[in-house]
């Protein structure tokens, strides 16, 4: 099942948006029926839909589903606060402002680029696979053929995108050719996307793979376990600078104390060209009730609150490669996402 579809309905039907509820996995596959954005815009902010490529096509969706509902002024303003449900994630805004360029044409012009973004991520998803996957062996040419043990934080699978997925992908990619031996997922801190998520992938497809508190990993890579480290993106600056899960920037540190690859998986679309650095990136905090609430049972005296930010920075200096599904970025040999293609 698609992560996130279109449904076309037979008029006088209004069509709608199929969404995985990914909060209530891995126990339950729900699937909700967005038929406004106002409950696109609750589906993504409780991340009910969630990873970067997916939040592209929710937002080139969201922005027809509002023309279809309404008028062009109502539309306007409901995309308008669509675009902005996460600040940190790039790709949102981008897919909101790519359908909004046809908007002047009327719904089915919106409708068409909307599944154009969907279609264009699932090619997207296949090339990033191959391109990862031909990274890491020409990386580790001596190991990828005894069988790698990857690390990876957060979910970037099919979850996170339409089909497929980014690091995830990769890792997928590697399981199929028959050269993965593990894969350690970190839990994933404070909704355990890791530990719910990545690993009811992994489990899906049958692949090898252990869960790991995010404190051990660090540790885990140090003690020569880990070939190479794999990670998705929410915005990629000029100058290579990623946002990603918060931790991403821990285990980034631990593969450079290790002399292990760290790669950075995302689609273009990711790039934010217009963002020189990666301290200009607005980082979202979700606030007190993640951290301190686990299965709705309060863990904290009453009177504690929390830093929750739900992502952090992880500098170019320590990105081995970028991987989109246009090309390969090798920050350490001087190369920028701000390069032309």
């Amino acid at each position: 099942m698609r992560a996130i579809d279109w449904v076309s309905e037979s008029a006088p039907n209004p069509s709608w948006i199929r969404l995985l509820d990914q909060t209530r996995l891995p126990n339950d596959e729900i699937v909700l029926e967005i038929r406004t954005v106002d409950q696109l815009i609750d589906a993504i902010s409780r991340l009910a839909v969630r990873g970067a490529p997916a939040l592209g096509v929710a937002g080139a969706m969201g922005a027809a589903l509002a023309l279809q509902n309404g008028s062009a002024e109502t539309a306007t303003e409901e995309i308008a606060r669509l675009r902005e449900a996460r600040p940190t994630a790039v790709n949102l805004a981008w897919g909101v402002d790519r359908v909004m360029r046809s908007f002047d044409q009327g719904f089915d012009a919106v409708l068409t680029e909307a599944i154009a973004v969907r279609d264009e991520d699932i090619l997207g998803s296949q090339r990033m696979a191959e391109k990862g996957y031909n990274l890491l062996a020409e990386l580790l040419p001596e190991k990828i053929n005894e069988g790698l043990t990857l690390m990876t934080i957060c979910n970037t699978g099919s979850l996170a995108a339409v089909e497929g997925g980014t690091a995830l992908g990769v890792i997928a990619e590697v399981f199929r050719r028959g050269d993965l031996t593990n894969v350690i997922a970190c839990e994933t801190r404070p909704l355990f996307q890791g530990a719910r998520l990545t690993a009811w992938e992994l489990a899906k497809m049958g692949a090898p793979h252990q869960t790991v508190v995010d404190s051990a990993a660090n540790f885990i890579t140090s003690q020569g376990g880990i070939d190479a480290i794999l990670v998705g993106a929410d915005r990629i600056a000029a100058n290579g600078d990623s946002a990603n899960k918060i931790g991403t920037f821990s285990i980034a540190l631990g593969a450079q104390y290790a002399g292990i690859p760290f790669i950075v998986v995302a689609p273009e679309s990711t790039i934010d060209v217009e963002t020189a650095s990666g301290d200009l990136i607005t980082i979202e905090d979700r606030g007190t009730d993640e951290v301190v609430t686990i299965n709705g049972k309060r863990m904290s005296p009453a009177e504690t609150t929390s830093l929750n930010p739900a992502f952090d920075v992880t500098p170019a200096a320590l990105i081995t490669g970028i991987v989109t599904d246009a090309r390969v970025i090798r920050p350490a040999l001087g190369q920028q996402p701000a390069d032309a293609l």
